[in-house]
């Protein structure tokens, strides 16, 4: 045996010095000058390192969260987490980052504890996964859980000692919270109906969990810029909101005489991040569903490669496309990155090849609706704003076990899909989802109602739109009856996670000042005419600094003048919002022009 060292060993030691030297500067101290440390970086983490020393060299400054993950990978630290349980103590900043990889969230000040983001591709879990995610709320968190805007569960009121046993009970169920938050790839979603819907082009479950699994298993697709959204649409009734993500993969059909195989294809649109007033851009490019994973790999390492490392506000894959555009590249010079990363170029069809997609149904996420599968059906339930107690979640694991496939879908709507009910027991099934204090017929106010976490568990919001969401839904739906769905979307912050822009009306939070001392109250800034997939549009603001008591009537006035005033009965809010300028809605919305 000779003195050399293996190839494995000679990179674990370079990799070892090059975070050690990284730890010294941070100290102050200068590099160990050993060997090999003046090298490129290699390893999973080198092209997050040689993206921030570009940034450096650039004259920039680091943020925080980018020297955080330089000093310690989050995943190297499970030992210390482990340890900060044992002791019951929370986290630092640094760490409160950290632990956001493993899906934990601590939340103070709004509440003292973590809360923990669930991964569940395409939404779909099984009977007995939802019932152990219901006890272990029960066990280790505040004995619910939410629906997340990413067909997700969120458990809340977690204290620090349960921490471990959160993260590693689900693992125990076959799911799992890893890379849930933070610089991470968040929650893959997909078709709500994959595989059960009448109308849809694909069954999205495949394409959903291969890049699921491709990236829990690829550490070089951690700690990214900022986090990023992936989204496979199949056609279904439900829409998936694949165009307010990063990667949006829409099925279409390409008819014969475009120059490639006809069929089912993914079409590829990228940027969507309506929180910063923009949807998902039109490529040009189509992807065979099976190549999916390997473009959206080469689109996510493009954004590693060239995202912002030292601003927060603008590290996301839509700043480094609108790059590209004010230097004359265009999206066409992105792709030509992508391009290289694949190997190959990518396919590109005319539009006008690209044929209609199946229509879509904006109550379709609620009630009875009738599966591809003869005899069969599946129920939408309505859980108000996302709220699910633990016995709920047990009896809907029941109801999808006894009546259903056993099966249950969550959706982009904050509500889940029972799936596989035969026709002889429907009645059974809904009697059983009314018995557990749950719905499953909803207004067409109630249907298309939005509302993040609120300031009751989110320190960054401010207002509770949970309960103002509820408020404003109690208070229309007593005193109007609409014949066509609207969509109201509440979120608490700018991170607008209940996606405010794309709402027919949509709330977002904000201080009011009440008196010349700077004392404030809850409120929202108000927008009107968002919307989505073949009517995407970002919503205009009408009223700034609406108190949370007044919302209920604003939001009244205007559903009530888009009923008084519409064109005829087909008209939707959204096309009645269109028509008017912002002084005539914000007349609506104050009563002054009824």
């Amino acid at each position: 045996m000779n003195g050399d060292f293996t190839p494995d060993q000679k990179r674990y030691l370079e990799g070892f010095v090059f975070g050690l030297d990284a730890a010294r500067k941070k100290q102050g101290l200068s590099a160990l000058g050993l060997a090999g440390s003046e090298a490129k970086p290699i390893g999973p983490d080198a092209p997050h390192f040689l993206a921030q020393d570009e940034a450096t060299k650039a004259g920039k400054k680091l943020a925080d969260q980018e020297k955080w993950k330089r000093e310690e990978h989050p995943f190297d630290a499970y030992p210390r987490l482990r340890d900060q349980a044992a002791r019951s103590e929370f986290p630092k900043p640094a760490d409160n980052f950290r632990w956001r990889y493993h899906g934990l969230f601590y939340v103070a000040p709004a509440q003292d504890s973590y809360m923990c983001r669930l991964r569940i591709p395409n939404g779909v879990l099984s009977h007995w996964q939802f019932a152990g995610v219901a006890d272990l709320a029960e066990r280790f968190g505040g004995g619910y859980a939410h629906a997340t805007t990413r067909a997700n569960l969120q458990i809340r009121e977690i204290g620090a000692k349960d921490s471990i046993c959160i993260v590693e009970g689900l693992q125990d169920l076959g799911l799992t919270s890893r890379g849930a938050g933070a610089d991470n790839i968040r929650n893959v979603t997909g078709d709500a109906t994959a595989g059960i819907g009448h109308a849809e082009l694909i069954d999205t479950r495949p394409y959903a969990r291969e890049w699921h699994f491709h990236i829990l298993n690829q550490r070089a697709l951690t700690g990214l810029p900022r986090k990023f959204n992936v989204a496979f649409d199949g056609g279904g009734a439900i829409p998936t909101l694949e165009d307010t993500n990063d990667i949006g993969f829409q099925a279409v059909e390409v008819a014969a005489g475009a120059g490639v195989e006809p069929g089912v294809w993914f079409k590829l649109i990228l940027g969507g991040i309506t929180g910063h007033k923009d949807l998902a851009r039109e490529t040009g490019v189509i992807v065979r569903p099976g190549e999916a994973t390997d473009v959206a790999d080469a689109i996510v390492r493009q954004f590693i490669a060239e995202g912002d490392r030292a601003n927060r506000n603008k590290a996301r894959l839509k700043y480094v496309l609108d790059r590209y555009a004010s230097d004359g590249r265009g999206l066409a010079g992105f792709l030509a990155k992508v391009e290289e990363r694949l190997g190959r170029p990518l396919t590109r069809v005319d539009a006008s090849f690209i044929l209609p997609r199946p229509a879509q149904d904006r109550h379709a996420h609620i009630g009875a609706h009738p599966q591809r599968q003869p005899g069969l059906f599946y129920l939408g339930v309505v859980l108000p704003v996302g709220r699910m107690s633990c016995a709920q979640m047990r009896a809907l694991a029941a109801i999808a076990r006894e009546f259903g496939d056993g099966d249950l879908r969550l959706t982009v709507w904050q509500n889940l899909l029972i799936s596989g009910v035969s026709e002889r027991d429907l009645d059974a099934a809904k009697a059983a989802i009314e018995a557990a204090g749950l719905g499953w017929r909803a207004s067409s106010i109630r249907a298309g109602l939005v509302a993040c976490t609120g300031s009751q568990g989110c320190k960054f919001s401010a207002a509770a739109t949970k309960a103002d969401a509820e408020e404003i839904a109690a208070w229309c739906e007593s005193r109007i009856a609409l014949d066509q769905p609207v969509n109201i979307h509440l979120t608490g912050c700018h991170h607008s996670c209940a996606q405010h822009y794309i709402g027919d009306i949509g709330l977002i939070g904000a201080r009011v000042a009440v008196n010349e001392d700077g004392d404030t109250v809850d409120g929202y800034h108000i927008v009107v005419g968002g919307g989505h997939g073949g009517s995407g549009a970002i919503g205009r603001e009408i009223l700034r600094d609406v108190k949370a008591k007044d919302a209920p009537n604003a939001v009244l006035r205007l559903l009530a003048a888009y009923q008084a005033q519409r064109s005829s009965a087909a008209e939707n809010f959204q096309e009645f919002a269109a028509r008017r300028e912002v002084a005539a809605l914000k007349a609506f919305a104050e009563g002054l022009n009824a």
